[in-house]
């Protein structure tokens, strides 16, 4: 058995997963990471699969819906085989960096522009709901052990209000109850969970957001830092908290933002 360090990235081609996956690896952890990319955009993952692998460590990417079962399996299968293999252990870090969800109204007069049931079920499920079905599947797996630190990435949309924001702060706040409740079911398993609540972030997660130039303005002019959150921020602090052996701070929300949500 080797001493390496292997870290999941749910999320990871760009935003707070792609720099989250640069500062891991400059700390020695090895990198899986899993996003959705098309043509357009898989040069994001190709890229940073290579920088990985420059610092010195290995990159094991796959370019799947992570909100798939059926791919999620195979993912984890893939891994066990793989991170067993070269170490006899699993994850010591994972990260919930997914950001796909409808950007509709609640109400409009015309039907076809407002949410749906389809619509409101595939945010919460992917942006929220998954966390939970990975880690079930990665304790079944047997990749996820002792001293592990799980992150998830929420935002102050969990208790503000954006027009056509409502799904996605609905799967944030569901997100921030899945992390209290996995924080107590895995206590007695030495196991830590906590949610990041970064500050506004020009990611092109957000640019998809209706109005996001008026969003990310505001946030500029209101942040006592006099400066947006960088997704650097927040990759620190993971990285930080991943490389700290206590698992004794657990259910939080951490606020990396500057001071934004307190204005």
């Amino acid at each position: 058995m080797t001493d390496e360090k292997w870290a999941l990235v749910l999320g990871a081609s760009s935003g707070f997963g792609a720099a989250s996956c640069l500062a891991l690896a400059q700390n020695g952890f090895n990198i899986t990471g899993v996003h959705l990319d098309r043509r357009s955009t898989i040069s994001n993952a190709e890229n940073l699969v290579k920088q990985i692998q420059s610092i010195g460590n290995q990159a094991l990417f796959f370019n799947v819906n992570a909100s798939d079962p059926d791919r999620r399996s195979d993912v984890i299968q893939a891994c066990g085989k793989t991170i067993r293999s070269e170490d006899g252990g699993g994850f010591s870090v994972i990260l919930h960096s997914l950001a796909f969800g409808t950007l509709k109204p609640y109400i409009h007069n015309d039907p076809k522009k407002r949410i749906r049931p389809a619509d409101m079920d595939m945010t919460l499920d992917v942006m929220a709901h998954s966390l939970v079905y990975w880690v079930q599947d990665l304790l079944d797996a047997e990749l996820l052990g002792r001293g592990a630190k799980i992150f998830a990435m929420t935002s102050a949309g969990a208790h503000r209000v954006w027009p056509t924001y409502g799904a996605v702060s609905a799967a944030k706040a569901s997100l921030e109850a899945h992390v209290r409740q996995l924080a107590v079911e895995l206590a007695p398993s030495g196991i830590a969970v906590n949610a990041l609540q970064a500050g506004v972030t020009d990611t092109p997660a957000a640019r998809r957001i209706p109005g996001s130039e008026q969003m990310l303005s505001r946030a500029l002019e209101f942040n006592p830092g006099k400066r947006l959150t960088t997704p650097e921020d927040a990759a620190s602090i993971v990285t930080a908290l991943s490389l700290c052996k206590s698992t004794w701070m657990t259910g939080n929300i951490i606020k990396v933002d500057g001071g934004e949500d307190l204005i």
